[in-house]
């Protein structure tokens, strides 16, 4: 045995103490400088529509649509007849259309960038249709040249009038 002795088991834990009280709340510091205000990636934009029930003269080839009504163009520019629009900026646009027709037609619809059909913009139904709708985002540059078509076929078209939507043209940038 040795001359200090064995030693003995632990023994239990004791409870644990109470949490204490929170302390005061400290000072507030001192507010960050101002970071600089950022574009505006949609301060291009237009609409216009055509809700006097024109009728269209379309050719094979296609036929602009007027879109006299409703304009609210923000930096675009129209033509005389209201059927080509000039895009102000270059960018990617968000771009939506309806064209309403007061008979049921085999033709298509489609957005024109200077002369050449904007990729996902051709609508051509395969019945016979009175309504189009089609939305997409694609690439703009400034001066772009922008009508909406009705094409495929050689008929007198009358768009929907008397207040309702006949034909309409969204374009807004988005960055």
């Amino acid at each position: 045995m040795s001359p200090t002795g064995s030693t003995g088991v632990t023994g239990a834990t004791g409870l644990t103490g109470s949490t204490g009280i929170t302390g005061a709340t400290g000072i507030t510091g001192p507010t960050g400088i101002t970071g600089p205000t950022g574009t505006s990636s949609t301060a291009n934009s237009m609409y216009a529509s055509n809700t006097s029930g024109s009728t269209v003269l379309v050719v094979l080839g296609g036929t602009a649509v007027s879109l006299p009504n409703n304009q609210s163009l923000d930096g675009f520019t129209a033509s005389s007849g209201n059927t080509v629009f000039t895009v102000p900026a270059s960018g990617r646009y968000f771009i939506t259309y309806q064209v309403n027709t007061s008979a049921a037609l085999l033709a298509g619809t489609r957005v024109m960038n200077n002369g050449t059909s904007i990729a996902g913009s051709v609508l051509t139904p395969a019945l016979s249709a009175s309504s189009y709708i089609v939305t997409l985002i694609t690439t703009l540059a400034a001066g772009n040249q922008i009508p909406l078509q009705i094409f495929g076929l050689v008929a007198t078209v009358v768009l929907l009038g008397g207040g309702s939507v006949g034909a309409a043209l969204t374009i807004i940038r988005v960055e």
